[in-house]
């Protein structure tokens, strides 16, 4: 079995970039990424704009050069896939691990393919692969998907997106602007604030001229092949419906740290316990870097503010060396 000073779950950019500080500071390293490089990042939907400018997704001052300020998700897919090859990172893709050991003094790592083991492990991966779940009859029909990519698809449908945040309403303005038509479920009084700004100011007009139907103080309470019932303070609303996207946000693989031992708060936000100054956890030589620091609260963490993560790591694992 190969024995690494440290192993990185997650080939997203927070874990790019730990792979980086550790190959920079002659640490033996190995990144782990289940998916193709960046996975979530590839996952999200095809003409999808980054709030953040380019310069704030740049990691190891590595310039990140797009057409507009706010590079767009193929711009940022060819930026770090260039990253990994031109810097040579160890980095196994299409590879799960499945499980993690707790040794007397390094951990085993094992996964799809092989045994590893590792003095330390940084956990990079992101929120992605877990939506959050409306828990109603009917959320399992194939009409209903917590995932969006392309508007095309929707064309000529009747659609109900719900959610408030930046992923809702850019399905809802790309659906209409497809041909859908869309009513946007809203649970709170109003489209959210964390809104892109250039895209709320869209969204807004688009509702008060009445191309795109929003219900607030809502939520859907059941779907059926052809309907969908909606709850609001004041009545129950039947809709004729094709097809629901519920973007209601995703969460980060809890029990995966709670398998390994990795202490979560004893709260809705489900915060892993971790030093802020070290990014360990209660586990000896486990690092969170990333949005999985968050929890429950995943708009808190971003590129922009979580690449730190990897110089501080690095320099936690380089002090015990």
């Amino acid at each position: 079995m190969n024995l690494f000073d440290v192993i990185i779950i997650g080939g997203g950019p927070i874990g790019i970039a730990c792979g980086l500080e550790a190959k920079k500071n002659g640490l033996s390293y190995l990144i782990l990424e289940k998916g193709c490089i960046v996975n979530s990042l590839y996952n999200y939907p095809a003409k999808m704009q980054f709030f953040s400018s380019s310069e704030k997704l740049e990691i190891d001052n590595i310039p990140f050069i797009s057409n507009e300020a706010k590079p767009k998700k193929e711009e940022a897919l060819e930026y770090y896939r260039r990253i990994v090859s031109s810097n040579e990172l160890d980095i196994n893709l299409f590879e799960k691990v499945t499980n993690i050991t707790k040794n007397a003094t390094d951990y085993t790592i094992k996964t799809s393919k092989a045994t590893y083991n590792a003095k330390s492990i940084v956990i990079a991966t992101g929120f992605y692969d877990i939506p959050n779940k409306l828990n109603i009859p009917g959320e399992d029909l194939p009409k209903v998907t917590h995932y969006y990519n392309n508007p095309h698809y929707f064309s000529k449908q009747k659609v109900a997106v719900v959610g408030a945040s930046n992923s809702s309403i850019d399905a809802a303005l790309e659906c209409w602007r497809k041909g859908a038509e869309v009513t946007l479920i809203i649970r709170g009084k109003e489209v959210g604030k964390r809104v892109k700004y250039w895209v709320r100011p869209d969204i807004i007009n688009r509702i008060e001229e009445g191309s795109i139907k929003a219900i607030y103080s809502a939520n859907i309470t059941e779907i059926n092949e052809k309907e969908i019932t909606v709850k609001t303070e004041e009545e129950n609303i039947v809709l004729k419906n094709d097809y629901v996207l519920a973007l209601t946000g995703y969460r980060p693989n809890f029990d995966f740290l709670t398998k390994m031992g990795v202490t979560l708060s004893n709260d809705e936000k489900k915060i892993p316990t971790h030093n802020t100054d070290t990014m360990e956890t209660n586990l000896n030589n486990v690092y969170l870097a990333g949005v999985i620091c968050g929890g429950m609260e995943t708009h808190k963490w971003f590129i922009e503010n979580s690449r730190i993560h990897a110089k501080k790591i690095t320099r936690a694992i380089l002090k015990k060396k």
